[in-house]
């Protein structure tokens, strides 16, 4: 196979607009990336890597899938295979990855940061190996100087109200340049249908909170609590992975009892779950309100549909995909609930099924509120969109029914130090996009003018809707 890549200073810029925008307007700019899965710890103890599959394979449940498909034994994936053997399997399917992002991401991976320019593939395996764990045992390759070698200027984590941002606070005491800020997920408070693990969480939140949990009022007192908390340590965003919105806000007082009988009794099913997430999601918006945070909610997503794979080896591995839920009537009903008492916070939303794409982006329209620019956020590709035609779908839908000036970009959403090529991949669309529509007339041929609106969309807006000044 050939030695150089198609990964060349020009990839995905098919027209001198948009080479001219890109280098000149969107490649330098700093990364803020305000959703990710990186762990704190590696950051905090500045993490060196053992070799090129602990900091690329390990959790990559994109690259999983599609060993599977190619026929990979789960030995060499999750398996107790060594990680030799894990990475050589991956390497032998990457040729029959073609059309699939992971091409594409994979040589933008081994060219930066390592600086490889050929195509991995069985005959290039051992070679690439042997480079990247010669540079990954350097200190120029350590958790932190890969952050920095991205130009990443603030990232936040996504933690568990029950977490004690122990990492967070030590990365802040040292005053390390880049800031991680922790976000607030509080899915698991969510899970009342199965019951065991929800309960044992609400033991948990209580222990960490200092309330014990008795009812409805004293699992939000909790709640609060934990806000307060993370307020305390530089949260300023939440985040919520939903497959639906809930479509009611409140309890009954016949359903306020049975939820207090429900916590301590064997009672298997709690009889409206929909009402109790409803409930509880809202009265945290509320506290995001206050305390001005931004809001997230990631919906869409069917997952863990491999129940045998899911016993196996637990989520996130590889077994979820896009779902057909009908969000229309409880979105508007949810964010109508807050804004009916100004309670309505900057509020992103991520969606997965390409279908919804012009429902959302139109129903978030009808919540902008003429004070803060940009408030309701159409949230870029996620997950299986963060592909080339995901996300120019997603910036077409934003950019003819909203206002695709004021988007706040792209996000890293990965467990990966690696990942942050998805900034450059994402800039690189974006520059190809509108470079194309200025060399066909459709925008004017004025580089100041549109390269200005791409850096925004690459980093000012983010800057700016986070707050990213010096005290935050």
């Amino acid at each position: 196979m050939t030695e150089g890549t198609l990964i060349t200073d020009d990839f995905l810029l098919t027209n001198k607009k948009a080479v001219l925008l890109y280098h000149e307007y969107a490649k330098n700019l700093p990364v803020i990336d305000f959703h990710n899965h990186l762990a704190p710890s590696q950051i905090a103890e500045n993490k060196k890597f053992a070799n090129l599959t602990e900091i690329w394979l390990k959790g990559d449940h994109y690259k999983w899938r599609a060993m599977r498909a190619l026929g990979v034994d789960e030995r060499l994936i999750t398996g107790n295979a060594s990680d030799y053997d894990k990475f050589k399997a991956w390497a032998d399917i990457v040729p029959a990855t073609l059309r699939n992002p992971l091409f594409h991401w994979t040589h933008m991976e081994l060219k930066n940061p390592f600086g490889i320019h050929e195509y991995l593939n069985a005959g290039s395996a051992d070679s690439i190996y042997q480079r990247t764990n010669e540079l990954l045992s350097q200190d120029g390759f350590t958790s932190r100087s890969l952050l920095k070698k991205f130009k990443v200027e603030m990232l936040s984590t996504t933690d568990d109200p029950c977490d004690d941002l122990t990492y967070h606070q030590q990365l802040n005491n040292e005053g390390f340049e880049i800031r991680v800020k922790p976000s607030f997920r509080p899915d698991k408070v969510f899970a009342i249908s199965k019951p065991d693990s929800f309960k044992h969480y609400l033991k948990l939140l209580s222990e960490k909170s200092g309330i014990a949990i008795t009812d409805l009022s004293s699992l939000l007192d909790a709640l609060k609590n934990r806000v307060d908390f993370f307020d305390l340590h530089h949260c300023s965003i939440s985040d919520h992975g939903l497959s639906i919105l809930p479509s009611r806000f409140t309890l009954s007082p016949a359903e306020e009892q049975e939820f207090k009988v429900f916590l301590k009794s064997d009672q298997a099913v709690f009889s409206n779950p929909d009402a109790f997430t409803g409930l509880i999601l809202t009265e945290l918006c509320k506290m995001y309100h206050q305390r001005g945070w931004v809001q997230q909610f990631h919906i869409g997503a069917i997952r863990n549909n491999n129940i045998g794979m899911l016993h196996k080896l637990g989520p996130d591995t590889g077994f979820d995909s896009i779902g057909d839920y009908k969000h229309a009537e409880n979105l508007t009903a949810f964010l109508s609930y807050l804004n009916l008492t100004d309670q309505l916070t900057r509020t992103v939303v991520y969606n997965l099924n390409p279908a919804d794409n012009e429902m959302i982006a139109t129903m978030l329209g009808n919540f902008a509120d003429g004070r803060v620019k940009g408030k309701m956020q159409f949230g870029s590709g996620w997950w299986f969109l963060d592909q080339k035609d995901g996300i120019e779908k997603q910036l077409n839908a934003l950019s003819n029914m909203g206002i695709v000036s004021s988007f706040i970009g792209m996000l890293t959403d990965s467990r990966s130090f690696l990942s942050y090529s998805r900034h450059e991949y994402f800039r690189r669309i974006l520059c190809n996009l509108l470079g194309s529509e200025m060399e066909t007339g459709l925008l004017p041929d004025d580089e100041k003018w549109v390269g200005g609106m791409i850096s925004d969309i690459c980093y000012h807006n983010a800057k700016n809707y986070f707050g990213l000044n010096p005290q935050n």
